[in-house]
């Protein structure tokens, strides 16, 4: 609206003879609809020589100011001034259009917000900052729902839940009371309620490092649960999901069908990856200086892991190793855990960090981690069969933690003993 009032005054300059001066202080100081039309019928009146128009017009106004303070309803609109402008012989008729977009748009300008539009304003405002101040400069989200994540600045990141008792909620609580575990996850500060929503508060992994380099790698040779795919039903769209990744991959039936269950279609997809096979997919990295890559669940053999796994640690030695003896000492750890004896942990991820200074690496996202029923045993690497619960979590670690050994191999040009 600014540039609008500036572009009409520009045009009105050399019609109205308006002075540079006073056309300057007219736009820099934004002023409203009366000091405006003060200054158009001053000008005016100069430029006329006639100072009796010029009294008239400071009256009028001045009386209107006067009368706005009694009655809210008696204002200056744009049509009742370019009437009286005209009829006293200040403006010629021929420049009323130019008059009434200038009047118009200063009555836009200088109109007060009613009050719900100024608490509206207020409340993005607050919002904004709010969002400003909680989002740490450099901060990055690889995967999942965005929304789903809050960071904060003060090295804390909500987690949306459903309710304070949240399957994730509880899991947190459970690896935080356990010796073992608990070395293995980011430090959890409990569940804490804004505006009617329920968040877990777990520690910024990314806190303490400059502009690191990340690697999420989804575990588990299922990244489902066991009730997700109970459904028998065929459903087309998932066969359309399916054909548009690989044509060739349904059966003759199933071409025949045009449809597939769920199970089915959540079997192909860990196949696509490495999952299936190594117990672990590469979801999601960033390097340094570099734009997220999202896109690597096709990559799924050896070869191709470790490519990705060299380019991302720009072959450094030091760096391998490091992650190496984490990776070691965190399979340790699960071997030792209570918690993972008594739990499936499905759809869990390790998160990978690592700068100029130090690494990093920890074992997130418990949301769909479920207690195990009193005679159900897992060891968290034998095959998935409906009903074992088996999920193939340390499986995963065990073939994570020889690809690591391979790129260290490619780097040296020999083995990392044990």
């Amino acid at each position: 609206m600014t540039s609008t009032i500036l572009q009409a005054s520009a045009q009105a300059a050399s019609t109205m003879a308006w002075s540079n001066e006073k056309l300057r202080l007219s736009c820099v100081d934004n002023i409203g609809l009366r000091q405006l039309w003060k200054l158009i019928v001053l000008n005016s009146s100069n430029n006329n020589s006639n100072s009796t128009n010029n009294n008239s017009t400071n009256n009028i106004i001045n009386n209107n100011n006067n009368q706005n303070s009694k009655n809210k309803n008696s204002e200056i609109n744009s049509e009742n001034l370019a009437e009286f402008l005209t009829n006293r012989d200040i403006l010629p008729p021929s420049e009323m259009s130019l008059l009434k977009f200038l009047a118009i748009n200063a009555l836009e300008l200088s109109a007060p917000a009613s009050p719900v539009l100024l608490q509206q304003q207020h409340q993005q405002h607050t919002a904004a900052v709010a969002a400003a101040a909680c989002k740490p400069k450099g901060w990055m989200q690889l995967s999942g729902h965005p929304e789903s994540i809050v960071p904060t600045s003060t090295g804390i990141v909500r987690k949306r839940v459903v309710s304070p008792t949240d399957h994730e909620a509880n899991a947190y609580e459970f690896l935080t009371n356990d010796p073992s575990a608990s070395k293995l996850v980011p430090k959890y500060y409990g569940v804490a309620e804004y505006n009617g929503d329920a968040y877990i508060e777990l520690q910024d992994l990314l806190a303490g490092f400059k502009d690191p380099n990340v690697m999420d790698i989804k575990m588990g040779c299922r990244t489902f649960l066991e009730s997700e795919v109970t459904n028998k039903t065929l459903r087309p769209d998932l066969y359309q999901k399916m054909i548009a990744l690989d044509n060739d991959a349904p059966t003759a039936e199933e071409h025949e069908l045009q449809a597939i269950t769920k199970l089915r279609y959540m079997l192909f997809r860990e196949a696509m990856s490495s999952s299936h096979t190594k117990g672990f997919r590469i979801e999601a990295l960033r390097r340094r200086g570099a734009s997220p890559v999202k896109d690597l669940k096709t990559v799924r053999n050896t070869d191709q892991i470790e490519e990705t796994i060299l380019q991302f640690l720009n072959s450094n030695k030091t760096i391998t190793k490091d992650l190496i003896k984490r990776l070691r000492q965190m399979r340790t750890l699960m071997e030792k855990s209570e918690f993972f004896r008594h739990h499936e942990i499905v759809g869990s991820s390790i998160f990978i960090v690592y700068d100029d200074e130090k690494v990093g690496a920890w074992l997130i996202d418990f949301a769909k981690s479920r207690r195990l029923p009193a005679d159900v045993q897992v060891n968290h690497r034998q095959e998935w069969i409906p009903g074992n619960r088996e999920e193939g979590l340390i499986k995963g670690m065990d073939e994570l933690i020889r690809v690591f050994e391979g790129v260290y191999e490619i780097q040296t040009g020999k083995r990392l003993t044990k």
